[in-house]
């Protein structure tokens, strides 16, 4: 199957930036001493990165596990990448690390990592059928929602992450997933039985398995999100 190359856009990546530099720092300006540049030419020289570069999964972990990028890099105990077949046909995308994947360095390890494990199962898939990771890949403290600066920094190494894998399919976990990757602010109960498309890729919403674990009342709407799933990629 053809795959097109996903790219962000130069003005895309500057404006991120901006964005998360005004988040930090207000709208203090930073000039280079060195020699006279304009603000873009300097997010420009600061964003290119090895890590664009990669010609591997593997090797773009390696250029991105350090990630100092936003605070989050300070604060975690451990870089969470990604897990499972490297060629699936489906990705599973959650928002962000817990703490049971901050401390093991690997996604949905804990209570909703083996609730997961049971929801793929319910439609003949096992974990290593598919690859699962977050939009985020370090942890926000006390598990908070992701700001849209972490969102707009870790998106584009997800990107590059489908690049690799290819997948036919994405299965978005929770709102915020749906939410960042859709572009969008609606609710669940919109977004839920319909298939979306992010970067060319079929992609379908549900919970997240952490909150069913509030929720069980939700899982069986789940359960009909899975069969619909199971269905569109049968074809």
């Amino acid at each position: 199957m053809y795959f097109a190359p996903l790219m962000i856009s130069v003005q895309e990546q500057i404006a991120r930036y901006l964005r998360q530099q005004k988040e930090q720092y207000g709208d203090a300006l930073f000039i280079s001493r060195s020699r006279n540049v304009t603000r873009a030419e300097a997010v420009i020289e600061i964003m290119r990165t090895d890590w664009e570069n990669s010609s591997t999964l593997g090797d773009l972990y390696e250029n991105i596990h350090e990630c100092i990028n936003c605070p989050l890099g300070k604060t975690r105990t451990k870089f969470v990448f990604g897990s499972g077949n490297v060629s699936a046909d489906l990705m599973v995308i959650g928002e962000a690390p817990g703490a049971d994947e901050d401390q093991q360095g690997l996604p949905f390890v804990g209570r909703a990592g083996q609730l997961l494990t049971k929801i793929l199962e319910s439609i003949g898939l096992n974990r290593d059928d598919v690859y699962i990771c977050n939009i985020l890949k370090c942890r926000p403290p006390n598990n908070r929602k992701p700001l849209i600066s972490e969102t707009d920094e870790c998106e584009p190494y997800l990107i590059k992450q489908i690049e690799f894998i290819k997948p036919r399919f994405i299965l978005a976990l929770g709102l915020t997933s749906a939410n960042t990757l859709l572009k969008n602010k609606e609710s669940m109960t919109s977004l839920r039985g319909r298939k979306h498309d992010y970067h060319g890729i079929s992609t379908i919403v549900t919970y997240h398995p952490a909150a069913l674990l509030r929720n069980p009342e939700w899982k069986k709407a789940t359960w009909e999100d899975m069969k619909f799933l199971r269905s569109l990629m049968s074809v």
